[in-house]
C-alpha cells in the first residue's frame, strides 16, 4: 500500500510539472533542410559581423558566416557584382538576408518542401517587417540588377553567375517599383512584405541587436500556433495557453492507465482501520 501511494503521489506531481511544460513544437528551433545548414540549432562562438547576432543558436557554422560576407561566396557562386560594384549599403543587406536564411532557427513557420539538387526544403512568404523592406529598397535603389527574380534564369556558362543574353542593366528602382517589390520578387516568393513594424510580434526582423534579444523567437513561435490551430481556437486561446494544454493532454494520455491501476488500491487502503 505505501509503495502504491507512493508512486501514485509521484504521477501527481509529474503531471502537474508537466502542465507548465510547452509540447516540443515541430516547427520551432530547427534548421532548413538545404545544402549548408546544420541538421540542428547550436552555438557557434565565432560567426562573421553580421551574422554574430545568431550566434547563441544558428544554423550556419562559422564558415557558412564568413562566406555570406564576400562578394563572391563558395556558397553559391553567386556574385552580387553583375552589373558593376555593388556599393555598400546596399550590400549590406544582402548579407544580412544570407545569414538570416542560413543561420536563424526561427523559420519552422514558413519552411516549404522542394524538389532541388542542392536542398529538400525552402522558405516561403516568410512576413519581413515593414521597415526593413523599406530600408532594404531606399539603400538599393540606385544599384543596378538586370534581373527580376535572382534565383534563376542566370547565364552561368563562366561557372558564377551572369546576367542573361539581351538583357540590360537598370537602377533597382526600375526594376523594383515599390519595396514590397523587391522583398517578394528577388527570391522567388521567399518574403512576404508585411504590414506590420518591429517589435510588433508579428513579422521577422532581417537583423536585430543580440543585446536586446531575438525578437524572431516570439514571432515563430505565434506563426507556429497560428499554422497548427482551427479559426475558433485562434480566437478564444493565446498560443502560450494552447501550448500548456497540448503538454496536459499528452502527459495525461500517458500516465493514466498506470494511475487507474493503482487508484483501487489505493482507494480501499485509505479507509479507517477496522480495531
Amino acid at each position: 500500500l505505501a509503495v502504491a501511494m507512493a508512486v501514485a503521489l509521484v504521477l501527481l506531481v509529474l503531471l502537474a510539472a508537466d502542465a507548465v511544460v510547452p509540447a516540443k513544437d515541430s516547427l520551432m528551433n530547427i534548421c532548413i533542410d538545404a545544402k549548408h545548414h546544420k541538421s540542428e540549432p547550436g552555438p557557434e562562438g565565432k560567426l562573421h559581423e553580421q551574422c554574430s547576432p545568431w550566434k547563441d543558436k544558428a544554423c550556419c557554422t562559422a564558415n557558412t558566416s564568413l562566406e555570406a560576407h564576400k562578394d563572391q561566396s563558395n556558397l553559391y557562386n553567386f556574385n552580387w557584382n553583375h552589373c558593376g560594384v555593388m556599393p555598400p549599403k546596399c550590400k549590406r543587406h544582402f548579407i544580412q538576408d544570407m545569414c538570416l536564411y542560413e543561420c536563424s532557427p526561427n523559420l519552422g513557420p514558413w519552411i516549404d518542401q522542394v524538389d532541388s539538387s542542392w536542398r529538400r526544403e525552402r522558405i516561403l512568404h516568410v512576413p519581413l517587417c515593414k521597415e526593413d523592406c523599406e530600408e532594404w529598397w531606399k539603400d538599393c535603389k540606385d544599384s543596378l540588377t538586370c534581373k527580376e527574380n535572382w534565383h534563376k534564369g542566370w547565364n552561368w556558362a563562366t561557372g558564377t553567375n551572369r546576367c542573361p543574353w539581351g538583357s540590360m542593366c537598370r537602377p533597382f528602382s526600375e526594376v523594383f517599383p515599390r519595396p514590397k517589390d523587391l522583398c517578394e520578387k528577388i527570391w522567388s516568393n521567399s518574403y512576404k512584405y508585411s504590414p506590420e513594424q518591429r517589435g510588433s510580434g508579428r513579422c521577422i526582423q532581417m537583423w536585430f541587436d543580440p543585446a536586446h534579444g531575438n525578437p524572431n523567437v516570439a514571432v515563430a513561435k505565434y506563426y507556429a500556433w497560428k499554422k497548427r490551430s482551427s479559426p475558433a481556437q485562434r480566437d478564444n486561446m493565446a498560443p502560450e495557453s494552447d501550448q500548456a494544454v497540448c503538454a496536459l493532454s499528452c502527459s495525461v494520455l500517458l500516465l493514466l492507465p498506470l494511475a487507474l491501476a493503482l487508484l483501487p488500491e489505493v482507494a480501499g487502503g485509505c479507509g479507517v482501520p477496522r480495531m
